[in-house]
């Protein structure tokens, strides 16, 4: 039965490829559409902006550099070792809210926003001075649903908190289904330092005190105030002592994934890192449509060449093999 297949598929080779053409020609002149659902490479960069990422604990090029600073360059490298096809968002947090900046958009369409944008980051685009990771995380959740469009949450930040996470004040995350999608990105030192405090025209005018807002980490700001719009000569430390101090929170941040079933990796400028970034796609695939005029004409055309150039492919093929 095989053979007698085989033998009619060579002998009967034009008639064949003849039918075929023609089923695809039906095909292509109905042009249905076949809906398919595929993986997207997408990732939603979540940026803290509140101002202890103003710290300068981490160095690069031998320089001290902040927080805010550093996260830019990671940015960037994840954004520049990505493939072409890739998709990128950029939001910011501050508070217990979060701005979309840039919906989702192909990478190498829109670079040039993309790296103009992110150089743009700093604390005053934050409208609140304290600061809520987990309302946060719950904000990202909220948009990302809004978008239907998948992608991996990267959220850099220091975890350096305003309030405090206590008994009282904590929320209750057993309900939040998307913590696979979420990579927390920890952005800090390990030794505590002082915040910089800087005015309404980005000038450091001196440290945050210990006698804000009772101590809150993280924010280094009232409630209610508008960090943009701080008067041009804020009250700050008053001596060395007196100076708040901040770091990288990494345990919180580690406790925080483990009860979401997130992951946290330490932010660092290397290739390993972008690698074990670039590695972690979202896991829900987006609904695609795909045309089959264009596939059948493309089928035509190449069963048409294999027929008429078969003898140039079977004498070059032998050539090569007998070298």
């Amino acid at each position: 039965m095989r053979f007698k297949l085989l033998n009619l598929i060579i002998n009967k080779k034009e008639l064949l490829i003849l039918i075929i053409s023609i089923i695809l020609c039906l095909i292509a002149i109905n042009n249905p559409i076949l809906k398919i659902k595929r993986s997207v490479t997408s990732y939603m960069f979540l940026v803290d902006v509140s101002q202890s990422m103003n710290a300068e604990d981490l160095t690069y090029n031998k320089k001290n550099i902040s927080r805010i600073e550093y996260t830019k360059l990671l940015l960037k490298n994840i954004i520049d070792t990505s493939e072409c096809g890739s998709f990128f968002s950029i939001n910011i947090f501050a508070a217990d809210n979060v701005a979309s900046i840039i919906e989702p958009v192909e990478k190498c369409k829109n670079y040039d926003e993309l790296i103009d944008t992110i150089q743009k980051l700093e604390w005053r685009m934050a409208w609140k001075g304290n600061s809520r990771i987990t309302f946060g995380i719950k904000s990202a959740a909220k948009m990302q649903d809004s978008l239907n469009f998948p992608s991996k949450i990267l959220f850099f930040t220091d975890g350096d908190e305003a309030p405090k996470v206590n008994a009282i004040n904590k929320v209750n995350l057993d309900n939040f289904s998307l913590g696979r999608e979420l990579i927390f990105i920890g952005i800090g030192g390990e030794n505590d330092v002082p915040v910089p405090r800087y005015n309404s025209r980005n000038m450091l005018i001196g440290f945050w005190g210990m006698d804000i807002y009772d101590s809150l980490p993280g924010a280094t700001g009232e409630r209610s105030s508008d960090s943009g719009k701080d008067e041009p000569d804020p009250s700050v430390a008053s001596a060395e002592y007196d100076r708040y101090l901040s770091k990288l929170y990494d345990s919180y941040l580690i406790e925080l994934s483990s009860q979401i079933k997130a992951q946290y990796i330490k932010g660092d400028i290397s290739k390993t890192f972008v690698k074990t970034i670039l590695k972690n796609k979202p896991q829900k695939k987006i609904k695609s449509e795909l045309l089959l005029e264009r596939p059948s004409v493309f089928i035509i055309l190449l069963l048409i060449v294999l027929l008429y150039t078969e003898n140039y492919i079977i004498i070059s093929f032998k050539k090569l093999t007998q070298k």
